[in-house]
């Protein structure tokens, strides 16, 4: 009734016989589920527009009502039970096909490798359901090997519903092979362009889409940003017990996508802001039009200024700490930089399964950019030392980073320890250079909005409206900034969220002009 990499998924609802979702793989099938009368097919793939991942079938003489893509769509959008049911269906679906591998792709990679490293995370961050198989563990990947004609030094290999083998793609190539971007139409005029999917931008996309407004998210990774890579948010209103960054955006999206918004993978490369509509580039020479624009593109962390980092990032230095950094330290020592709330988190997080987590800070500690329950979680946690007045001067190894020195600011002595993993979580430059000028920025490069722009970096930027921008506005009429890209933004999710909610108000007002 359905295969595996088919487009516009119907759901199927069973009157009577049954139904059964298997995932092929080769000549052989890996039961998923069935569906006996009274259920339905589908998950998230239904309202993304995105391929199936797995075949469905009858098992028996079945009478069954098909629905639409459509009008799925319209019911989520307007029957309010109907959603509640659909849509924690296809999210829970999702989940289990993601935690037991059951999916339309298969990796083939080594712990050893940082492009492996790279794919997964890729795909875990996307919430894509992949089977991974460990060239350094697995017994028979060999004959996997041997099957598709590939040999270990191709690794990391990607394999695309058991046809299309990919030898270290790019992230772009993994997107385009699992048809990430198949259903959007990029040409189309949207009425907000929103170029980022963090925080900020998943909340625009919400509250956008929710109003009616035709909505595009453009991401260049996955959705979530720099949050999305947070181990356990536990000050966010509503989540007592905490959430991940991951599963926060992930919610976040599928909410997007239940209002209509749609997003597509690909890298801006620069905002065409001579002329109405306002145009997206894209790494691949595509245009994106649009008649408003909402930057909200964050900002990374800092490198540390060590000879050879670059060579260990991926295989011993990460910039974020999930489940799957977890597993290729679990036991071992690591060491977190930073004195923000991320850098606390990851902490907290890798002591679980750590044998001790050294977390450097170069000033004399934490309570003036950590929030206090995480200061009194690493403080009661016997797993955790913090180095106040500590640097990382020198990483070394081999193919993976082996030993770690830090120096000591007050005492100038210096430390080498036998540290394979450190995670780097430090300062914040905003990601700001593919602007090439559109929009005036503050001296550390952050964007500037709303009464934060000066009558005179109005005249120089030719603002040619009689109102002055609104609160969220940039230099540039119809573009917006929101979250941390923004100078003065306050670095904490729900303000990023609320940010991104208060722009849609202003897009509208923007959009009746």
């Amino acid at each position: 009734m359905l295969e595996q990499g088919d487009k516009n998924i119907p759901i199927f609802v069973v009157i009577s016989g049954e139904l059964e979702t298997v995932r092929p793989s080769g000549a052989h099938e890996t039961l998923i589920a069935r569906v006996p009368p009274g259920q339905f097919t589908g998950e998230v793939n239904t309202l993304s527009g995105r391929r199936a991942l797995n075949r469905i079938r009858a098992r028996i003489a079945s009478e069954v009502i098909e629905v639409s893509r459509e009008s799925v769509m319209a019911l989520v959008q307007t029957d309010g039970e109907l959603s509640q049911i659909l849509m924690r269906a296809f999210i829970l679906r999702r989940a289990e096909l993601f935690a037991q591998g059951l999916g339309d792709v298969t990796v083939v990679g080594s712990s050893h490798s940082a492009d492996t490293l790279r794919i997964k995370e890729f795909l875990a961050r996307n919430g894509h359901p992949c089977a991974y198989i460990d060239l350094d563990r697995d017994a028979d990947v060999q004959s996997l090997l041997d099957h598709f004609h590939v040999s270990a030094s191709d690794i990391p290999v990607v394999i695309c519903r058991g046809e299309t083998v990919l030898r270290n793609p790019t992230n772009q190539e993994v997107a385009d092979c699992l048809g990430f971007n198949q259903a959007v139409d990029q040409s189309e005029v949207r009425d907000l362009v929103i170029v980022g999917a963090g925080p900020a931008g998943l909340a625009a996309a919400v509250y956008g889409s929710s109003e009616g407004l035709n909505v595009l998210l453009l991401e260049t990774y996955s959705p979530g940003g720099q949050a999305g890579s947070s181990s356990r948010i536990e000050n966010y209103l509503g989540f007592p017990s905490g959430i991940s960054g991951n599963s926060l955006a992930s919610r976040a999206y599928a909410q997007a996508q239940k209002f209509g918004a749609q997003m597509l993978l690909a890298k801006g490369t620069r905002l065409i802001c001579d002329h109405k509509p306002y145009v997206v580039e894209l790494a691949d020479g595509a245009r994106v039009p649009a008649r408003a624009v909402m930057i909200a593109t964050g900002a990374k962390y800092r490198k540390l200024a060590v000879e050879n980092l670059s060579r260990f990032e991926g295989v011993g230095v990460y910039y974020g700490a999930t489940f799957i950094e977890a597993q290729l330290c679990k036991d071992e020592e690591v060491i977190v930089v930073g004195g923000g709330n991320s850098a606390g988190q990851a902490a907290v997080f890798l002591a679980e399964s750590a044998k001790h987590v050294f977390v450097v800070v170069r000033s004399d500690g934490l309570a003036d950019t950590m929030s206090r329950y995480l200061i009194r979680r690493i403080e009661e946690t016997p797993n955790i030392t913090v180095l106040p007045h500590t640097e990382i001067v020198a990483l070394d190894g081999t193919e993976h980073l082996g030993r770690v020195t830090w120096r000591n600011g007050q005492s100038g002595g210096t430390i080498e320890k036998s540290i394979a993993h450190l995670f780097v979580m430090t300062g914040a430059i905003p990601n700001t250079t593919w602007l090439e000028g559109c929009v005036v920025l503050d001296a550390k490069g952050f964007i500037k909005t709303g009464s934060d722009l000066s009558a005179d970096e109005l005249r120089a930027a030719n603002w040619p409206l009689a109102r002055r921008p609104y609160l969220l506005e940039t230099s540039l009429p119809g573009v917006f900034a929101a979250g941390d890209v923004r100078g003065g933004n306050v670095k904490r999710v729900a303000s990023a969220v609320g940010e991104g909610s208060i722009a849609i108000p202003l897009v509208h007002q923007l959009l009746r002009e």
